[in-house]
Protein backbone atom coordinates (compact mmCIF):
# COMPACT_ATOMS: atom_id res chain seq x y z
CA UNK A 1 0.00 0.00 0.00
CA UNK A 2 1.95 3.70 -0.75
CA UNK A 3 2.15 6.23 1.90
CA UNK A 4 0.01 8.16 0.33
CA UNK A 5 -3.07 6.19 0.75
CA UNK A 6 -5.61 7.28 2.61
CA UNK A 7 -6.28 3.83 4.36
CA UNK A 8 -2.59 3.34 5.14
CA UNK A 9 -2.12 2.59 8.47
CA UNK A 10 -6.11 0.97 8.90
CA UNK A 11 -6.74 -2.24 9.29
CA UNK A 12 -7.83 -4.51 6.71
CA UNK A 13 -10.96 -6.63 6.66
CA UNK A 14 -10.45 -8.68 4.14
CA UNK A 15 -7.22 -9.80 5.43
CA UNK A 16 -6.62 -13.29 7.54
CA UNK A 17 -7.42 -13.18 11.38
CA UNK A 18 -5.00 -12.95 13.44
CA UNK A 19 -3.36 -15.93 15.57
CA UNK A 20 -3.77 -15.07 18.83
CA UNK A 21 -7.57 -13.63 17.83
CA UNK A 22 -8.24 -17.02 17.01
CA UNK A 23 -6.86 -19.12 20.19
CA UNK A 24 -9.04 -16.79 22.15
CA UNK A 25 -12.37 -17.67 20.76
CA UNK A 26 -11.62 -21.20 20.57
CA UNK A 27 -10.27 -21.25 24.39
CA UNK A 28 -13.36 -18.97 25.33
CA UNK A 29 -15.85 -21.83 23.29
CA UNK A 30 -14.28 -24.07 25.27
CA UNK A 31 -14.23 -22.93 28.66
CA UNK A 32 -18.19 -21.90 28.09
CA UNK A 33 -18.77 -25.63 27.31
CA UNK A 34 -16.94 -26.70 30.80
CA UNK A 35 -18.56 -24.32 32.25
CA UNK A 36 -15.49 -21.56 33.00
CA UNK A 37 -16.78 -17.89 32.58
CA UNK A 38 -13.68 -16.40 30.22
CA UNK A 39 -11.41 -13.64 30.83
CA UNK A 40 -11.89 -10.20 28.45
CA UNK A 41 -8.65 -9.23 26.24
CA UNK A 42 -8.88 -6.03 28.57
CA UNK A 43 -8.99 -7.85 32.03
CA UNK A 44 -6.17 -7.63 34.26
CA UNK A 45 -3.49 -10.74 33.87
CA UNK A 46 -2.62 -12.53 37.61
CA UNK A 47 1.10 -12.02 38.62
CA UNK A 48 3.65 -13.65 36.38
CA UNK A 49 1.24 -14.82 33.31
CA UNK A 50 2.32 -14.53 30.13
CA UNK A 51 1.54 -11.13 28.89
CA UNK A 52 1.01 -13.06 25.50
CA UNK A 53 -2.03 -15.53 23.96
CA UNK A 54 0.56 -17.52 22.83
CA UNK A 55 1.11 -19.14 26.30
CA UNK A 56 -2.62 -20.07 27.10
CA UNK A 57 -3.09 -21.68 23.80
CA UNK A 58 -0.18 -24.01 24.57
CA UNK A 59 -1.68 -24.44 27.94
CA UNK A 60 -5.40 -25.23 25.83
CA UNK A 61 -3.45 -27.53 23.99
CA UNK A 62 -1.68 -29.37 26.51
CA UNK A 63 -5.22 -29.87 28.41
CA UNK A 64 -6.86 -30.97 25.25
CA UNK A 65 -3.92 -33.76 24.25
CA UNK A 66 -4.68 -35.02 28.28
CA UNK A 67 -8.28 -34.86 27.75
CA UNK A 68 -7.95 -36.72 24.39
CA UNK A 69 -5.62 -39.03 25.85
CA UNK A 70 -7.65 -40.06 28.91
CA UNK A 71 -10.61 -40.82 26.36
CA UNK A 72 -8.33 -43.32 24.91
CA UNK A 73 -8.80 -45.62 27.60
CA UNK A 74 -12.41 -46.45 26.71
CA UNK A 75 -13.29 -49.71 25.66
CA UNK A 76 -15.80 -52.07 24.96
CA UNK A 77 -15.70 -55.70 25.36
CA UNK A 78 -18.46 -57.74 23.32
CA UNK A 79 -20.41 -60.23 23.70
CA UNK A 80 -18.60 -63.80 24.42
CA UNK A 81 -15.08 -62.14 24.89
CA UNK A 82 -13.07 -61.22 27.71
CA UNK A 83 -10.96 -58.21 28.04
CA UNK A 84 -7.37 -58.76 29.47
CA UNK A 85 -5.78 -55.91 31.65
CA UNK A 86 -2.19 -55.55 31.14
CA UNK A 87 -0.11 -52.89 33.19
CA UNK A 88 3.40 -52.60 31.76
CA UNK A 89 3.12 -56.32 30.19
CA UNK A 90 2.05 -57.36 33.44
CA UNK A 91 -1.46 -59.08 33.57
CA UNK A 92 -3.69 -56.93 36.04
CA UNK A 93 -7.17 -58.40 35.52
CA UNK A 94 -10.28 -60.06 33.32
CA UNK A 95 -12.76 -57.77 32.61
CA UNK A 96 -16.59 -58.89 31.45
CA UNK A 97 -18.38 -57.99 28.07
CA UNK A 98 -20.00 -54.11 28.40
CA UNK A 99 -18.13 -50.84 28.05
CA UNK A 100 -14.98 -50.47 30.70
CA UNK A 101 -11.74 -48.01 31.12
CA UNK A 102 -8.21 -48.42 31.92
CA UNK A 103 -5.39 -46.06 32.13
CA UNK A 104 -4.39 -45.71 28.66
CA UNK A 105 -1.63 -46.81 27.05
CA UNK A 106 1.69 -46.98 27.28
CA UNK A 107 0.81 -47.78 31.14
CA UNK A 108 -2.11 -50.71 30.34
CA UNK A 109 -3.36 -52.23 27.12
CA UNK A 110 -5.94 -54.23 26.46
CA UNK A 111 -6.51 -57.22 24.79
CA UNK A 112 -9.74 -58.65 23.27
CA UNK A 113 -10.03 -62.54 23.66
CA UNK A 114 -13.05 -64.57 22.01
CA UNK A 115 -13.76 -67.41 24.68
CA UNK A 116 -17.15 -68.27 22.58
CA UNK A 117 -15.37 -69.05 19.59
CA UNK A 118 -15.26 -72.79 18.34
CA UNK A 119 -11.33 -73.45 17.56
CA UNK A 120 -10.29 -76.35 14.87
CA UNK A 121 -7.19 -78.20 14.73
CA UNK A 122 -6.40 -80.61 12.07
CA UNK A 123 -4.09 -83.45 12.36
CA UNK A 124 -3.19 -86.13 9.40
CA UNK A 125 -4.60 -83.64 6.76
CA UNK A 126 -5.27 -80.15 5.92
CA UNK A 127 -8.49 -77.93 4.39
CA UNK A 128 -9.77 -81.81 3.37
CA UNK A 129 -9.26 -85.34 3.48
CA UNK A 130 -7.70 -85.25 0.04
CA UNK A 131 -5.09 -83.14 0.99
CA UNK A 132 -3.39 -85.98 3.70
CA UNK A 133 -0.56 -85.32 4.81
CA UNK A 134 1.43 -88.39 5.29
CA UNK A 135 4.07 -87.35 8.21
CA UNK A 136 1.46 -86.68 10.52
CA UNK A 137 -1.39 -89.39 9.46
CA UNK A 138 0.84 -92.34 9.51
CA UNK A 139 1.36 -94.03 12.81
CA UNK A 140 2.68 -97.37 14.09
CA UNK A 141 0.45 -99.60 16.23
CA UNK A 142 0.69 -102.02 19.07
CA UNK A 143 1.17 -105.14 16.53
CA UNK A 144 3.65 -103.18 14.47
CA UNK A 145 1.55 -102.29 11.43
CA UNK A 146 1.65 -98.90 10.27
CA UNK A 147 -2.24 -97.21 9.41
CA UNK A 148 -3.14 -94.01 8.79
CA UNK A 149 -5.55 -91.79 11.19
CA UNK A 150 -6.67 -88.13 10.94
CA UNK A 151 -8.47 -86.32 13.28
CA UNK A 152 -10.24 -83.02 13.78
CA UNK A 153 -9.87 -81.47 16.93
CA UNK A 154 -12.10 -78.48 18.61
CA UNK A 155 -11.90 -76.47 21.17
CA UNK A 156 -12.68 -73.00 23.34
CA UNK A 157 -10.74 -71.42 25.60
CA UNK A 158 -11.73 -71.56 29.42
CA UNK A 159 -8.52 -68.84 30.88
CA UNK A 160 -7.88 -65.93 28.34
CA UNK A 161 -4.73 -64.99 30.39
CA UNK A 162 -3.72 -68.17 30.32
CA UNK A 163 -4.51 -68.42 26.51
CA UNK A 164 -2.45 -65.06 26.30
CA UNK A 165 0.54 -65.94 27.98
CA UNK A 166 1.23 -69.86 27.86
CA UNK A 167 -0.12 -70.42 24.53
CA UNK A 168 2.84 -70.64 21.94
CA UNK A 169 0.52 -70.96 19.06
CA UNK A 170 0.55 -74.54 17.95
CA UNK A 171 0.42 -76.30 21.37
CA UNK A 172 -3.07 -78.12 20.65
CA UNK A 173 -1.84 -79.57 17.82
CA UNK A 174 1.57 -80.91 19.14
CA UNK A 175 -0.80 -82.20 22.09
CA UNK A 176 -3.22 -83.85 19.39
CA UNK A 177 -0.75 -85.86 17.44
CA UNK A 178 1.47 -87.08 20.75
CA UNK A 179 -1.59 -88.29 21.62
CA UNK A 180 -3.23 -89.56 19.41
CA UNK A 181 0.13 -91.54 18.45
CA UNK A 182 0.33 -92.91 22.26
CA UNK A 183 -3.50 -93.98 21.78
CA UNK A 184 -2.98 -95.91 18.60
CA UNK A 185 0.69 -97.27 19.55
CA UNK A 186 -0.95 -99.30 22.28
CA UNK A 187 -4.26 -100.59 20.28
CA UNK A 188 -3.88 -103.43 17.93
CA UNK A 189 -4.89 -102.73 13.43
CA UNK A 190 -8.07 -104.50 13.47
CA UNK A 191 -9.24 -102.20 16.79
CA UNK A 192 -7.80 -99.63 15.51
CA UNK A 193 -9.65 -99.86 12.06
CA UNK A 194 -13.13 -101.62 12.75
CA UNK A 195 -14.83 -101.29 16.33
CA UNK A 196 -12.11 -98.84 17.99
CA UNK A 197 -12.95 -95.48 16.36
CA UNK A 198 -15.01 -94.58 19.45
CA UNK A 199 -12.98 -95.69 22.16
CA UNK A 200 -9.50 -94.12 20.75
CA UNK A 201 -11.95 -90.94 19.94
CA UNK A 202 -12.21 -90.67 24.17
CA UNK A 203 -9.08 -91.46 25.24
CA UNK A 204 -7.54 -89.29 22.83
CA UNK A 205 -9.72 -85.96 24.09
CA UNK A 206 -8.87 -87.21 27.74
CA UNK A 207 -4.95 -87.23 27.26
CA UNK A 208 -5.21 -83.88 25.38
CA UNK A 209 -6.69 -82.73 28.14
CA UNK A 210 -4.57 -84.13 30.84
CA UNK A 211 -2.05 -82.47 28.31
CA UNK A 212 -3.28 -79.15 28.26
CA UNK A 213 -3.78 -78.52 31.82
CA UNK A 214 -0.47 -79.86 32.88
CA UNK A 215 0.62 -76.75 30.58
CA UNK A 216 -1.66 -74.23 32.05
CA UNK A 217 -2.87 -73.20 28.21
CA UNK A 218 -6.43 -72.55 29.24
CA UNK A 219 -7.81 -74.35 26.69
CA UNK A 220 -11.06 -77.20 26.95
CA UNK A 221 -11.48 -79.85 24.18
CA UNK A 222 -14.84 -80.23 23.42
CA UNK A 223 -14.95 -82.47 20.52
CA UNK A 224 -12.42 -84.64 18.96
CA UNK A 225 -13.69 -86.31 15.60
CA UNK A 226 -11.57 -89.35 14.18
CA UNK A 227 -11.56 -90.13 10.54
CA UNK A 228 -12.63 -93.79 9.44
CA UNK A 229 -8.83 -95.18 9.65
CA UNK A 230 -7.16 -97.36 6.94
CA UNK A 231 -4.21 -98.57 5.52
CA UNK A 232 -1.30 -96.61 3.29
CA UNK A 233 -1.91 -96.49 0.01
CA UNK A 234 1.08 -98.90 -1.21
CA UNK A 235 -0.29 -101.89 0.73
CA UNK A 236 -4.02 -100.71 0.05
CA UNK A 237 -4.90 -103.89 -2.16
CA UNK A 238 -3.54 -106.41 0.30
CA UNK A 239 -4.97 -104.60 3.24
CA UNK A 240 -8.37 -105.07 1.46
CA UNK A 241 -7.95 -109.20 1.12
CA UNK A 242 -6.93 -109.66 4.57
CA UNK A 243 -10.44 -107.63 5.33
CA UNK A 244 -12.59 -110.03 3.15
CA UNK A 245 -11.03 -113.33 4.64
CA UNK A 246 -11.85 -111.63 7.94
CA UNK A 247 -15.26 -110.85 6.84
CA UNK A 248 -15.21 -114.60 5.45
CA UNK A 249 -14.01 -115.46 8.94
CA UNK A 250 -16.51 -114.14 11.38
CA UNK A 251 -19.52 -114.99 8.26
CA UNK A 252 -18.28 -118.78 8.73
CA UNK A 253 -18.34 -118.49 12.70
CA UNK A 254 -21.93 -117.45 12.30
CA UNK A 255 -22.99 -119.93 10.41
CA UNK A 256 -21.47 -122.59 12.36
CA UNK A 257 -22.65 -121.44 15.64
CA UNK A 258 -26.27 -120.90 14.13
CA UNK A 259 -25.84 -124.59 12.59
CA UNK A 260 -24.77 -125.52 16.01
CA UNK A 261 -27.67 -123.45 18.42
CA UNK A 262 -29.86 -125.56 15.88
CA UNK A 263 -28.27 -129.18 16.46
CA UNK A 264 -27.09 -129.02 20.00
CA UNK A 265 -30.22 -128.17 21.12
CA UNK A 266 -32.18 -131.16 19.51
CA UNK A 267 -29.12 -133.83 20.22
CA UNK A 268 -29.56 -133.19 23.80
CA UNK A 269 -33.11 -133.48 23.27
CA UNK A 270 -33.09 -136.79 21.31
CA UNK A 271 -30.42 -137.85 24.09
CA UNK A 272 -32.70 -136.79 27.25
CA UNK A 273 -35.63 -138.94 25.89
CA UNK A 274 -33.64 -141.88 24.48
CA UNK A 275 -31.91 -141.62 28.45
CA UNK A 276 -35.26 -141.53 29.82
CA UNK A 277 -37.14 -143.99 27.29
CA UNK A 278 -33.78 -146.87 28.61
CA UNK A 279 -34.51 -145.86 32.32
CA UNK A 280 -38.15 -146.81 32.07
CA UNK A 281 -37.48 -149.64 29.74
CA UNK A 282 -34.41 -150.63 32.65
CA UNK A 283 -37.45 -150.29 35.30
CA UNK A 284 -39.95 -152.32 33.28
CA UNK A 285 -37.52 -155.18 32.78
CA UNK A 286 -36.47 -155.25 36.86
CA UNK A 287 -39.95 -155.40 37.56
CA UNK A 288 -41.30 -157.64 35.24
CA UNK A 289 -38.52 -159.86 36.37
CA UNK A 290 -38.91 -159.55 39.86
CA UNK A 291 -42.72 -159.52 39.24
CA UNK A 292 -41.69 -163.47 37.54
CA UNK A 293 -39.45 -164.49 40.28
CA UNK A 294 -41.96 -163.59 42.97
CA UNK A 295 -44.73 -166.05 40.96
CA UNK A 296 -42.27 -168.50 40.42
CA UNK A 297 -41.34 -168.91 44.21
CA UNK A 298 -45.05 -169.11 44.74
CA UNK A 299 -45.85 -171.85 42.01
CA UNK A 300 -42.62 -173.23 43.47
CA UNK A 301 -43.83 -173.36 46.89
CA UNK A 302 -47.23 -174.89 45.57
CA UNK A 303 -45.27 -177.73 43.79
CA UNK A 304 -43.79 -178.83 46.53
CA UNK A 305 -47.18 -179.56 48.37
CA UNK A 306 -48.68 -181.35 45.55
CA UNK A 307 -46.01 -181.72 42.20
CA UNK A 308 -48.98 -183.85 40.65
CA UNK A 309 -51.67 -181.11 40.79
CA UNK A 310 -49.50 -177.94 40.39
CA UNK A 311 -48.53 -179.50 37.07
CA UNK A 312 -51.72 -180.35 35.62
CA UNK A 313 -52.66 -176.65 36.26
CA UNK A 314 -49.55 -175.05 35.00
CA UNK A 315 -50.19 -177.53 31.76
CA UNK A 316 -54.00 -176.52 31.55
CA UNK A 317 -52.90 -172.35 32.47
CA UNK A 318 -50.67 -172.94 29.56
CA UNK A 319 -52.86 -174.33 27.37
CA UNK A 320 -55.59 -171.72 27.62
CA UNK A 321 -53.07 -169.01 26.85
CA UNK A 322 -52.14 -170.91 23.41
CA UNK A 323 -55.53 -171.27 22.67
CA UNK A 324 -56.96 -168.06 23.30
CA UNK A 325 -54.51 -166.51 20.52
CA UNK A 326 -55.15 -169.06 17.72
CA UNK A 327 -58.08 -169.41 15.98
CA UNK A 328 -57.81 -173.10 14.68
CA UNK A 329 -57.10 -176.32 16.73
CA UNK A 330 -56.67 -180.15 14.90
CA UNK A 331 -56.93 -182.68 17.60
CA UNK A 332 -55.65 -185.97 16.82
CA UNK A 333 -57.55 -188.93 18.15
CA UNK A 334 -55.64 -191.66 19.80
CA UNK A 335 -56.72 -195.32 18.11
CA UNK A 336 -57.84 -193.57 15.36
CA UNK A 337 -57.07 -192.07 11.73
CA UNK A 338 -59.63 -189.32 12.41
CA UNK A 339 -58.27 -185.45 12.97
CA UNK A 340 -60.96 -183.38 14.76
CA UNK A 341 -61.29 -179.56 13.63
CA UNK A 342 -62.45 -177.16 15.49
CA UNK A 343 -62.89 -173.62 13.87
CA UNK A 344 -62.66 -171.76 17.13
CA UNK A 345 -62.81 -168.17 15.04
CA UNK A 346 -66.00 -169.11 13.34
CA UNK A 347 -67.76 -170.23 16.80
CA UNK A 348 -66.58 -167.35 18.65
CA UNK A 349 -67.94 -164.91 16.01
CA UNK A 350 -70.98 -166.58 16.11
CA UNK A 351 -71.20 -166.70 19.47
CA UNK A 352 -70.66 -162.69 19.61
CA UNK A 353 -73.62 -162.47 16.81
CA UNK A 354 -75.76 -164.34 19.49
CA UNK A 355 -74.77 -162.22 22.20
CA UNK A 356 -75.54 -159.33 20.53
CA UNK A 357 -79.59 -157.73 20.88
CA UNK A 358 -81.56 -157.52 17.55
CA UNK A 359 -81.22 -154.41 16.17
CA UNK A 360 -84.91 -153.53 15.76
CA UNK A 361 -87.71 -150.82 16.83
CA UNK A 362 -90.22 -153.83 17.62
CA UNK A 363 -90.33 -155.28 20.95
CA UNK A 364 -87.88 -157.82 21.87
CA UNK A 365 -88.94 -161.18 21.12
CA UNK A 366 -87.90 -164.69 22.85
CA UNK A 367 -85.10 -166.09 21.01
CA UNK A 368 -85.95 -169.86 19.67
CA UNK A 369 -82.53 -170.64 18.65
CA UNK A 370 -80.82 -172.90 20.63
CA UNK A 371 -77.01 -172.41 21.91
CA UNK A 372 -74.52 -174.80 19.84
CA UNK A 373 -73.33 -177.50 22.17
CA UNK A 374 -69.46 -176.69 22.94
CA UNK A 375 -67.16 -179.51 21.36
CA UNK A 376 -64.82 -181.12 23.45
CA UNK A 377 -61.54 -179.39 23.81
CA UNK A 378 -63.37 -175.57 24.12
CA UNK A 379 -61.81 -172.71 26.31
CA UNK A 380 -64.96 -173.09 28.28
CA UNK A 381 -64.36 -176.65 28.70
CA UNK A 382 -60.68 -176.30 29.46
CA UNK A 383 -62.09 -173.53 32.08
CA UNK A 384 -64.25 -175.78 33.72
CA UNK A 385 -62.02 -178.64 33.97
CA UNK A 386 -59.37 -176.25 35.51
CA UNK A 387 -61.94 -174.75 38.31
CA UNK A 388 -62.23 -178.84 39.30
CA UNK A 389 -58.59 -179.42 39.41
CA UNK A 390 -58.79 -175.95 41.61
CA UNK A 391 -61.36 -177.37 43.79
CA UNK A 392 -59.60 -180.61 44.11
CA UNK A 393 -56.58 -178.86 45.64
CA UNK A 394 -58.30 -176.99 48.06
CA UNK A 395 -59.65 -180.16 49.16
CA UNK A 396 -56.22 -181.78 48.78
CA UNK A 397 -55.13 -179.09 51.04
CA UNK A 398 -57.44 -179.34 53.70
Amino acid sequence: MPPNDPQWGKKNNDGPPDLDEILRKLQQKIAGLFGIKGRGPDAPRPPGAPSGGIGSGVAFVALLIVAVWLASGFYIVDEGNRGVVLRLGKYLETTMPGPRWHIPYPIESVENVNVAQVRTVEVGYSGNTRNKQPQEAQMLTDDENIVDVQLAVQYTLKSPEDWLFNNPGDNVKQAAEASIREVVGKSKMDFVLNQGRANIAADVRTLMQHILDRYKTGINVTTVNLLPASAPEQVQPAFEDVVRAGQDRERFKNEGQSYANDVVPKARGTAARLLEEANGYRASVISTAQGDASRFRQVLAEYEKAPQVTRERMYLDTMQQMFSNVTKIYVDQKGGNNLLYLPLDKIMTLSQQQAQPPMTVEAPRASTATEMPQPPGTPDMLTSRRDALRSRDREAGR
